[in-house]
């Protein structure tokens, strides 16, 4: 059975920081850049619009922020215009230094391939994000992960 539910991309990862050092560092452009995009904007605030860009991919998008809450859960809507989809990052904090973040990207559209697709790259990118935040937020490493995904030279 086939339902709307079943079309999300999921990843996981646990943090050892604070939940709040953790969650600044994916709505504070300033820190997210160090492991994810190279721009954002503007922090990200709820009903407001942001932009992210990676411009070692010379790509841009906007992003609406329609949940905050801190230290608990962003959600976010970004994509193409026709087909937008809402990611969504819930945290836990295990206790007071360990942080389980869960990123679902849901709302996936097309025909059974495109999705299955949408489904890989996005789990693929969500957890080259997790691995990039957690290397960043406890050992200060930046793995260029995002970056070294796409090298230039190879198709």
């Amino acid at each position: 059975m086939k339902t709307e539910n079943n079309k999300f991309a999921k990843a996981e990862m646990l943090i050892r920081k604070p939940v709040s050092e953790v969650f600044q560092a994916f709505i504070d452009p300033e820190i997210t850049s160090k492991f994810w995009f190279t721009k954002g904007s503007q922090k990200l605030e709820e009903g407001k619009k942001t932009e992210w860009t990676w411009e070692m991919y010379g790509f841009s998008l906007s992003v609406t922020t329609h949940v905050l809450q801190e230290n608990k859960k962003i959600v976010i809507e970004w994509g193409n215009p026709d087909e937008t989809t809402l990611v969504e990052w819930i945290f836990t904090p295990l206790n007071e230094n360990e942080t389980f973040v869960s990123i679902t990207n849901s709302g996936l559209k097309g025909d059974s391939d495109k999705i299955i697709d949408q489904v890989r790259n996005s789990t693929e990118g969500f957890t080259l994000v997790l691995a990039g935040a957690k290397a960043y937020l406890e050992h200060q490493l930046q793995l260029n992960l995002v970056l070294d995904r796409f090298p230039k030279g190879l198709a």
